[in-house]
């Protein structure tokens, strides 16, 4: 048993003390089946193991036998995420921006994570979260202001050849579709976009640029090292 939580060492010594009898058991055939029999017996229910120490069959008599089911996200998890922009984690629930540094806040701005819907959460945890996300929020609304990405991504109408690769990929739907002197071309909401570049390196046609990664930056930059290299 694993006590993480604050004070669930001291919880878990106390009902130690007070009659709940913690088992150890392993599977009982190495098969994969469910690793517990329970069966009736002289009006009670028997549970049987196997012990993981003495490796012998245990079995108890209890009155009432209570399976703790796992977990899952709502069916609607998806729908929301897509509406709002948020990432999924591989279980289906929704994924902070960064585990340790953003633990509440999502990849869209002014969007943020409390409780369950993270994943399984207890009730400290589940307030604390809250509180954090609470004051995430009143944080960006005391300063009146909002504060944009410096590296956004851009391109150029003119040489835009409208082939909406770009509009697919992005991940914050930043990217937009307008008409421009009779043609169609795409054009970025620099408000929406986060800078991850992907809509810069899957441009078929090398138009899409993102400010301070420009290409005649990164090849100055490639050649600075280079002349420090060789020098």
């Amino acid at each position: 048993m694993r006590t993480f939580g604050k004070a669930y060492e001291s919880f878990y010594e106390r009902v130690k003390h007070e009659g709940v009898h913690f088992v150890r058991f392993e599977n009982l055939n190495g098969t994969g089946d469910f690793p517990l029999k329970i069966t009736q017996k002289d009006k009670k229910l028997a549970i049987s193991s196997i012990d993981v120490y003495t490796g012998e069959m245990l079995e108890e008599a209890v009155d009432m036998v209570i399976l703790s089911t796992g977990m899952e996200p709502q069916a609607d998890q998806k729908n929301v995420a897509k509406i709002f922009g948020i990432s999924l984690s591989p279980d289906g629930f929704f994924l902070e921006s960064h585990p340790k540094l953003a633990p509440v806040e999502t990849t869209t701005g002014g969007v943020f994570l409390a409780g369950s819907c993270q994943g399984p959460k207890d009730i400290p945890d589940s307030v604390a979260q809250g509180g954090a996300a609470a004051a995430a929020a009143i944080s960006l609304m005391d300063v009146g202001y909002v504060t944009m990405e410096p590296f956004t991504a851009y391109i150029d109408p003119e040489l835009c050849s409208g082939c909406q690769t770009c509009v697919n990929l992005c991940p914050y739907s930043a990217v937009h579709v307008i008409n421009y002197n009779g043609r169609t071309v795409s054009e970025v909401n620099e408000v929406l976009c986060k800078g991850c570049g992907t809509c810069v390196a899957a441009c078929p046609s090398g138009i899409a640029q993102q400010r301070g990664f420009e290409h005649q930056q990164i090849m100055a930059e490639i050649e600075g090292v280079l002349s420090f290299v060789m020098a």
